[in-house]
């Protein structure tokens, strides 16, 4: 892709934005971020990883080793 075309900034004439209406952006943004920490993961290591319980379960246990390996100060 040109630079150029990267900023061409037109809409598609197949887009039909007629029915949306009162659309606000960032309507939901506080509300999703809030207590999140979101995580994007390389695909080799998303398919490891079926369920967000599973990407918890294990760092729950991967934190825990760690925890106990760390010498105590």
């Amino acid at each position: 892709m040109k630079n150029s075309d990267k900023n061409h900034d037109e809409i598609r004439p197949e887009y039909d934005f007629s029915s949306l209406k009162g659309g606000v952006r960032g309507k939901y943004f506080e509300r999703a971020s809030a207590g999140s920490n979101l995580v994007l993961l390389d695909p080799d290591v998303a398919k490891a990883f079926p369920s967000q319980d599973a990407v918890n379960r294990a760092l729950r246990i991967l934190a825990e080793i760690a925890a106990q390996s760390t010498p105590n100060h």
